[in-house]
């Protein structure tokens, strides 16, 4: 199965579990990407020491998800992409959906 994650949120509980489900969804063979869109593009700079959510993030890349953050949401929020959460497009999170087998919005 193709999994796509589409996070919104800031919330690190939100984020932290979603990841988790990325990575779970990954050991068991399937394919995870996450599109981080709104606030969820501000999930790298979420620190809590009950959910570690960059320690999540790292696990579901290095597992072999991937990691799209929307350029227009990080403009906004005068950021920038990073080599863990790269600049993606509107058309990016398009294929990613079209492509999916399953997309969850959390």
């Amino acid at each position: 199965m193709k999994l796509g994650i589409v996070i919104y949120s800031s919330d690190s509980e939100t984020v932290w579990n979603a990841f988790r489900l990325g990575l779970f969804s990954l050991k068991e063979g399937d394919k995870a990407k996450v599109f981080l869109l709104a606030k969820g593009v501000e999930c790298e700079k979420l620190v809590d020491d009950k959910f570690k959510v960059i320690e999540q993030m790292q696990l579901f890349v290095d597992n072999g998800g991937e990691i799209l953050a929307c350029g227009s949401c990080l403009k906004i929020r005068n950021s920038e992409g990073s080599e863990l959460c790269p600049i993606a497009t509107m058309k990016d999170l398009y294929e990613m959906i079209r492509d999916s087998d399953k997309v969850i919005s959390i």
